[in-house]
């Protein structure tokens, strides 16, 4: 991070809302206190999962890494999202954050997830837009080099990146996936954030801000924000 990249991103997007914290409140006004929340791709620590500790009567985490620590109040299973193993209709709310670009197969996905959620059930993910210049970027450099790129640029451990696919990550796309699954969309918004891959260059961060303003400002242009937020909602009448 540049000193400059850090001085232009506290002028123009300080006091602007996180595409994570926007995810975060999406998933909390669905949740039920005595309800199970399950998070798809969890990750290794379940960093998002323990902030709802004591919001819900069952937190699960799901993932195919394998978990390197065991967390009260949180049960952890190293299962594919396909093949969850839970019990049908036992769920009030997936959550899933930076997960959908990596799923080679959403539509077995969705039907997983719409099998394990309750009628009226909600599934709240948080993805890249394929149609960020970001998601652009990235889908035009193979995976084997995505590791050591991410881990330059955001400090990741090489480890914990995992192989784009890009499959559910327009809003055609996600329809498509819905309507195959009995589940209905409820919100589906184009969310921004300041430009995180350019922090390490101040020249480069100025002018991906200026794009960043454009976008956000002319509404029809918002399909080309990074983030999508989706809320899809079980709707047993879809399966008549």
């Amino acid at each position: 991070m540049t000193a400059l990249a850090e001085r232009l991103c506290r002028r123009y997007f300080a006091g602007t809302e996180h595409p994570y914290d926007a995810f975060e409140r999406e998933v909390a006004r669905s949740l039920r206190r005595r309800g199970t929340l399950v998070d798809a791709g969890c990750g290794r620590s379940a960093p998002v999962l323990v902030k709802f500790r004591g919001r819900a009567a069952r937190l699960i985490g799901i993932d195919v890494v394998a978990f390197t620590q065991r967390l009260d109040g949180l049960e952890l299973y190293q299962r594919d999202l396909a093949h969850t193993g839970l019990q049908s209709g036992s769920v009030d709310v997936v959550m899933a954050r930076s997960v959908m670009e990596h799923i080679p197969n959403p539509l077995a996905v969705y039907a997983e997830i719409a099998r394990v959620l309750r009628p009226g059930g909600r599934f709240v993910f948080l993805t890249a837009n394929l149609w960020d210049y970001a998601s652009l970027i990235a889908a035009a450099v193979p995976n084997r080099l995505h590791p050591w790129i991410v881990a330059h640029t955001e400090g990741r451990r090489e480890e914990d990146v995992f192989p784009i696919q890009y499959r559910s990550n327009t809003r055609r796309a996600i329809r498509r996936a819905a309507a195959a699954s009995a589940l209905r969309i409820e919100r589906f918004e184009y969310l921004g954030q300041y430009p995180a891959y350019f922090m390490f260059n101040g020249a480069l961060f100025l002018l991906a801000t200026g794009y960043e303003r454009l976008i956000a400002a002319a509404r029809p242009l918002h399909c080309l924000r990074g983030w999508i937020l989706c809320t899809l909602r079980k709707d047993p009448a879809l399966l008549r």
